[in-house]
């Protein structure tokens, strides 16, 4: 499992825990205290840092774009460990202009697939798919979704 991988693990496990209680705790408090437990060489604690305390100070936001893209399903409805994964993929398309718009949409699935239930992964590829269409049809395009031009190989020459 990659540092990113197990980075957004960590951030979904500690905003899972958040919503369980229902908003009564501090989620970066818990996030720290989910981090102090990784081994001294994971270095992406940073990154999941930013993830969970992105969807906290989003998340109004974030739940409106997953509630117009699951119309069928009532945020509350929707399980809480699937919720909080949707909240991470729509921060991480919406307001993280690094991360490339399929790498959010694909590990966000990979949350899915190993913490969610049997059509999670679905769900996700789903609501995130939508959310992503919607992006572009507005004509918002993240710098890192553009393709990279590729270095000329250079020529060997007879001398």
């Amino acid at each position: 499992m990659s540092n990113r991988h197990l980075a957004r693990a960590v951030a979904m496990q500690s905003l899972y825990e958040w919503d369980f209680y229902g908003g009564a705790k501090d989620a970066a408090e818990i996030a720290e205290r989910n981090l102090a437990e990784q081994p001294e060489s994971f270095d992406e604690k940073d990154f999941a840092l930013s993830i969970v305390n992105g969807v906290m100070q989003h998340r109004e936001d974030i739940d409106k774009a997953i509630t117009t893209f699951a119309p069928d399903w009532p945020l509350p409805k929707i399980t809480t460990v699937d919720r909080n994964i949707l909240r991470i993929g729509t921060y991480e398309l919406l307001y993280n202009f690094d991360i490339p718009s399929k790498v959010a949409i694909n590990e966000a699935i990979e949350l899915a697939k190993t913490f969610g239930g049997e059509s999670s992964g679905k769900f996700v590829n789903g609501v995130l798919g939508a959310v992503y269409r919607d992006q572009l049809a507005q004509g918002v395009e993240k710098e890192s979704d553009k393709p990279k031009e590729k270095k000329e190989k250079p020529t060997k020459t007879d001398n």
